[in-house]
């Protein structure tokens, strides 16, 4: 059954019309694969068989989820696992624990704040990585450092592992149109980034090793180590991990380095709007969630530049 739900996802579409992203695919898969999990540890006889999960079986999943995780882990693994059994509905003819009043419901947590990197942090990544020394001729560190420089440009992770060689133009030093996701996908939208002349560099000296790679005649930007192939989410958030931990910090997400460059573009006096173009919003509202982190600082510094003002 879970076999049978996978492929529907990547066989069918959304409720927009398209085709499921593969990160909403694995996304979904992982959220069924939990549960398949956790009836499995009850010692139940019924695995991959969903079919046997009423409400109050569900509600009893989702509150041990809780237990061991937080209130936006189980918001959204409830926002993962609808899919589920909207399918088990239409297959399976099976009730639709959401329609049910008696469901539990976990709302994600509202007022996070995304947690921004400090320059020390990504100067010391940086550092482990080579900082860009001519004389590097590691492939790891190489290509390492590369991604690291293109991630504090604000790019996701799914717009970065999907970059191809022709989204180069480091002669102007840019890189685009990136791919646009969600909505913006239907409509052909992209968005040109702007590379600091460091990152160019980087890239430039990671192509010039990529050369040598088994698989350099394939499209895709990043390429995976001692010639595998093109480099995906496992691959990037092992990297992003392993250079964390070499540089004697916690891990980290790659994704913080987004919130990283709303905060650094902010603090250097880049408009509000050129920001949301650089990151690729129409909404405000996600510019004041991104930019919340470290607002009070920004207003602290900008005060202290005006000197005295009597």
């Amino acid at each position: 059954m879970l076999a049978d739900y996978e492929t529907h996802l990547r066989t069918s579409n959304n409720k927009r019309g398209r085709p499921f992203a593969e990160k909403s695919v694995r996304s979904y898969v992982k959220a069924a694969r939990a549960l398949d999990q956790w009836l499995t540890a009850g010692g139940t006889d019924q695995r991959s068989d969903f079919t046997v999960c009423d409400t109050a079986t569900l509600n009893q999943f989702f509150r041990a989820y809780f237990d061991s995780h937080d209130q936006g882990g189980t918001a959204a693994q409830q926002r993962n696992m609808r899919a589920l059994f909207s399918w088990l509905e239409d297959e399976y003819d099976h009730a639709h624990p959401w329609r049910d009043k008696r469901f539990h419901r976990y709302a994600a947590p509202t007022g996070v704040r995304p947690q921004t990197l400090s320059h020390e942090f990504i100067e010391d990544l940086l550092r482990v990585t080579g900082n860009g020394a001519p004389r590097i001729r590691d492939e790891a560190r190489t290509r390492d450092h590369a991604i690291i420089r293109v991630l504090t440009e604000g790019l996701r992770a799914e717009e970065l592992l999907s970059l191809r060689l022709d989204h180069l133009h480091l002669a102007d030093g840019l890189l685009g149109p990136v791919t646009p996701l969600k909505e913006a996908r239907a409509s052909g939208e992209g968005r040109i980034i702007a590379l600091q002349p460091k990152t160019v560099v980087a890239i430039q000296r990671y192509l010039r090793a990529r050369d040598a790679h088994k698989r350099a005649g394939e499209p895709w930007l990043w390429l995976g180590l001692n010639n595998r192939p093109r480099l995906k989410y496992s691959g990037l958030y092992r990297m992003v991990r392993r250079r964390t931990e070499e540089a004697n910090y916690t891990s980290v997400h790659p994704h913080q380095f987004r919130h990283t460059m709303v905060d650094d573009l902010l603090s250097g006096g880049v408009a509000e709007g050129d920001v949301m173009q650089m990151a690729g919003w129409k909404s405000r509202e996600m510019l004041n969630r991104y930019a919340a982190d470290m607002a009070s600082t920004r207003a602290v510094s900008a005060v202290k530049r005006m000197g005295d003002r009597y």
